[in-house]
């Protein structure tokens, strides 16, 4: 190194050092002046100090927070996908149905109906939102629910059209939840399948709660149509109603086919084809709860087949309407849920599956108003019951022929009515007339309108089907509301009721003008005018199709008797048939022969003097 070289290092040596000095000087003099101004600062804003304070100490628990959620977060990735993730909605749909699925838990949490509205109008859901779900109690982890557990889902679709989505979860050391739902292309039944990887158990338990929600214009009778229905695997069937003191059934003894929620028009089931080993149902409705129409939590349980390691359960799900012929279609007894007559009116439950309901359908396929069809059922079913009619109807003249000779007799006997019943009953005899003949063919046609009672108001056809005034055939036709309720009869005015029992007297007073009055009964001649009046109240609430059906079938019941007593009853010729009967030998009835025994020992019996004590 030369002379030259020294000297440049030794200057730009001196101007390091020097710059360095210099800095130091500059940053001693700036922090100085800094913290002159902030005790300046402090002293007149004594409040910033404590706020700086606090802001420091937010910051230190802020950075212990993100300490801790690292701490979390990393524990949480040791954990199986199973136990981590976010609550996602998957939508499976076909022609009928958009179901809507919950990730957490792999469970339906809305049912769409999509070719039926409620009755304002509205997207019709069967049930929809939280407190809807099914999940299961797995072999494992103490009994770990499938509620708790995020699944993956795969949404694929069939090459027939079929939709299935697969939730997988998986709890780690090789042991995972599949569950899979099968949509058909177009029906409301809907395939589940289980399967339980690295657990094996001999049954599943499963808890099946569902909020049933309000479709249609009358909350109350909707909740009295409401019950709980199932099948057991003998084909015995039961059904409870839904009220606001919670009910419960426990069928423990018997292996439950399926478990059904029945609406009005609607219903939920759940179709267990080896059936549940153990069936528990609790339901209610809270009084004064519009949102929900009722609430249903069961407990099931669900037997499962192993294979090795892992263990498989499947079953159905019904969710749709309560189509008669789609439920008759699945050949397991669903059809039962449409109520075509129970309890001691169960006879007439074949008489709507082999008469009206045919009838109905035959109708419905050539004729789209279902007025209409109303109207034509009632004609076809009373020129089928024309004969019971024109019977009835002969025998009232019969009887209106033979009263001149029953007013001579009670004028000729007096009060002493078991004398006069024993020759009225010899004037029968004798002239080949039965007493009988009048009501009995009437008796025929009275299961026929108990039939029409029990199916037109569950029939889903006059859903939403309008006719005159009545916008829907299957609820009251209102005219006029009160704001208030009048004991026994409603809050509202239904005219097709009103036209019902105005038409009901009417064709009383026909009939009584037609028929013989016994004077001695004074009440009989009212009882056929309070009936309808009564009636008036029951059928206030009723489906404004079956009022209007009992209204048309008046009508014609007024014009078919009018036409029969003017054209097919020539009382002339009766009395003349009559008077020929009486020439002939007369032969007794075994029924005259036990009616007159009894008049006799009910004769005898008055004659004996009572016993002096």
């Amino acid at each position: 190194m030369d002379r030259n070289q020294i000297i440049g290092f030794s200057l730009l040596a001196a101007l390091l050092i020097g710059y360095v000095m210099y800095n130091q000087h500059e940053q001693k003099v700036f922090f100085e002046q800094k913290r002159t101004d902030s005790i300046a600062y402090a002293k007149a804003h004594p409040r910033a100090l404590v706020d700086s304070s606090k802001a420091f100490s937010a910051v230190q628990a802020a950075d212990t927070s993100v300490m801790a959620d690292s701490a979390t977060e990393a524990l949480r990735r040791l954990q199986p996908p199973a136990y981590n993730g976010v609550a996602q909605t998957v939508i499976l749909e076909n022609k009928k149905l958009s179901l809507e699925f919950s990730t957490k838990g792999a469970f339906p949490t809305a049912a769409f109906i999509k070719d039926y509205k409620t009755y304002k109008g509205k997207p019709l859901y069967l049930f929809n939102g939280k407190g809807n779900a099914l999940s299961a109690v797995l072999p494992t982890d103490n009994g770990k629910s499938t509620a708790d557990l995020y699944f993956s889902p795969v949404v694929r679709q069939e090459p027939n059209g079929d939709k299935t989505v697969d939730f997988t979860a998986d709890l780690g050391n090789g042991k995972k939840v599949n569950i899979t739902y099968t949509l058909p292309a177009n029906d409301y039944m809907m395939q589940c399948n289980i399967v339980l990887t690295g657990m094996t158990a001999s049954h599943l338990p499963l808890t099946w709660q569902t909020l049933v929600l309000p479709t249609e214009k009358d909350l109350p009778n909707e909740r009295m149509s409401t019950q709980v229905y199932y099948r057991n695997k003998d084909e015995d069937h039961d059904y409870f109603t839904v009220a606001t003191e919670e009910k419960s059934i426990d069928n423990k003894s018997n292996a439950a086919h399926w478990l059904g929620i029945r609406k009005q028009y609607f219903s939920s089931a759940l179709i267990a084809d080896d059936g549940f080993t153990k069936m528990e149902s609790k339901f209610s409705y809270k009084d004064g709860d519009t949102t929900i129409a009722a609430r249903n939590l069961a407990s099931l349980e669900l037997p499962m087949k192993s294979v090795g390691a892992a263990s498989s359960a499947s079953m159905r799900w019904y969710i749709g309407p309560n189509d008669y012929h789609t439920l008759k279609a699945y050949k397991i007894d669903l059809d039962e849920m449409v109520p075509l007559g129970f309890g001691i009116m169960a006879f007439v439950k074949y008489i709507n599956q082999w008469v009206i309901i045919p009838i109905f359908y035959m109708l419905a396929g050539f004729v789209s108003n279902y007025a209409i069809i109303i109207m034509l059922m009632t004609i076809i079913i009373r020129l089928f019951l024309s004969f019971f009619t024109y019977k009835s109807y002969l025998s009232s003249a019969k009887m209106r022929v033979l009263k001149p000779e029953l007013d001579e007799l009670r004028a000729k006997i007096g009060d002493d009515q078991q004398k006069f019943g024993m020759e009225q009953m010899k004037l029968y005899r004798s002239a080949g007339v039965n007493p009988l003949g009048g009501c009995l063919p009437m008796l025929f046609q009275l299961p026929i309108l108990l039939s029409i009672y029990y199916i037109f108001p569950s029939f889903i056809e006059f859903r939403q089907k309008s006719f005159l005034w009545a916008d829907d055939l299957s609820t009251y036709d209102s005219i006029f509301n009160f704001g208030f309720e009048i004991p026994f009869y409603g809050d509202h005015i239904s005219l097709f009721t009103l036209l019902m029992t105005a038409s009901s007297l009417f064709l009383a007073l026909y009939n009584r003008n037609m028929t013989p009055q016994d004077p001695n009964n004074p009440m009989l001649k009212y009882m056929p005018y309070v009936f309808p009046i009564i009636l008036m109240g029951v059928f206030n609430k009723m489906a404004a199709a079956l009022t209007f059906y009992y209204t048309f079938s008046n009508l014609l019941s007024i014009a078919q008797q009018f036409i029969i007593q003017k054209y097919f009853i020539d009382e002339k010729a009766i009395h003349a048939q009559l008077q020929e009967n009486r020439t002939k030998p007369v032969v007794q009835s075994k029924w005259s022969q036990k009616l007159e025994e009894m008049q006799k020992m009910q004769a005898d019996r008055s004659k004996v003097p009572p016993r002096k004590k």
